[in-house]
């Protein structure tokens, strides 16, 4: 992985992220320490990750919108996180989204092909089984419906798009 000639990386304890170089990064996001952003991913306005006490891993076409924070987490590949969401020391695996406001607690495992609704608070160790939907605080699960699949798809493709739009210009990074 290269280094995003636009951004200028924070290091902290010998360790400095590393960013793709088509990966999007506001020039109001904050990255320190040990974090990857794989290609074409996006991080917007305001997001912090912070790699401090462990490796923050944000995956190829992973899209980190404003106000969200992430430390020690590890997301996969087109992963959508939404606004002002926390991932605390928790894994997000590939193609899930993870709504406005929500918070993903130490030790929890959201599966590949899962939504977390807006708001909701998956606890610490819990694990959100693969293709179901986690709502409330505590979240609970079931199955998604089809329409809910094809949801994690369009936002996850309408955010590549974007950062590369926004990439592209070259004014915002």
């Amino acid at each position: 992985m290269s280094q995003n000639q636009s951004f200028s990386p924070e290091p902290l304890f010998g360790a400095k992220p590393q960013v793709a170089e088509s990966a999007f990064v506001s020039k109001m996001a904050y990255l320190i320490g040990d974090v990857l952003v794989g290609e074409r991913a996006s991080l917007w306005p305001f997001v912090c990750l912070r790699g401090d006490g462990g490796e923050t891993v944000v995956g190829n076409e992973t899209n980190v919108q404003e106000f969200s924070m992430l430390h020690g987490a590890l997301l996969g590949d087109a992963v959508t996180i939404g606004h002002n969401v926390v991932v605390d020391y928790a894994t997000v695996e590939d193609h899930s989204l993870i709504g406005m406001q929500s918070t993903v607690l130490k030790g929890a495992t959201v599966e590949s092909n899962c939504i977390v609704a807006a708001g909701s608070v998956v606890l610490q160790d819990q694990t959100i089984p693969e293709g179901h939907l986690a709502y409330g605080a505590p979240a609970k699960t079931k199955p998604l419906t089809e329409g809910q699949r094809a949801e994690i798809e369009r936002v996850h493709e309408h955010y590549v798009e974007l950062g590369s739009q926004y990439k592209e210009t070259g004014r915002f990074e």
